[in-house]
């Protein structure tokens, strides 16, 4: 089990108030927490690892390529057979050995939708697209994992549970 939550906003994202909705999921990934911040968007992330425990498979996790942010809750479990595809399409230089970053490369080498047709797994994830300036959310087949959406005034939140939306001071 792992947090995610994000912030979209046409102001810039305050990096304490990112961390106070991060941490308010602390207890679904104790093993690592991280924030990434660029003007108007936002991603956080608490992990709990299990597949790579190295520091390598810390979130939220950008791409080889820098397009593209992700911040993953679940687990990928045809992830060694996606990065095996990947890798007979010439993808390489792998920071290690995590599910997130195999998706991540997926969604860099073939787009999101086929990656997430590609992928078995249980998951929700936040996506944000640098060069397109687009966040994409999305949830496995079964909604297994959970994932939290909606407009505290004008800005856009996101998050595995609903204390870490209200944790965002435009929430009322």
């Amino acid at each position: 089990m792992c947090g995610i939550a994000g912030v979209l906003s046409s102001a810039p994202v305050d990096p304490l108030v990112m961390r106070r909705m991060v941490t308010t999921l602390r207890h679904r990934g104790p093993d690592d927490e991280g924030i990434w911040i660029e003007a108007g968007i936002g991603l956080g992330h608490r992990r709990l690892s299990v597949i790579d425990l190295s520091p390598n498979g810390h979130q939220p996790m950008v791409s080889q390529s820098g397009r593209y942010v992700l911040t993953f809750n679940g687990e990928i479990y045809n992830h060694g057979a996606l990065r095996s595809a990947l890798e007979s399409e010439g993808v390489r230089g792998w920071r290690g050995h995590s599910d997130t970053e195999t998706l991540l490369e997926a969604i860099a080498s073939w787009g999101l939708e086929r990656a997430l047709r590609e992928s078995v797994g249980m998951f929700a994830l936040g996506l944000w697209d640098r060069h397109d300036r687009k966040l994409f959310l999305a949830r496995d087949r079964f909604g297994e994992k959970p994932l939290y959406y909606g407009r505290a005034g004008k800005v856009f939140l996101f998050a595995s549970e609903l204390k870490a939306i209200r944790a965002h001071p435009d929430f009322a």
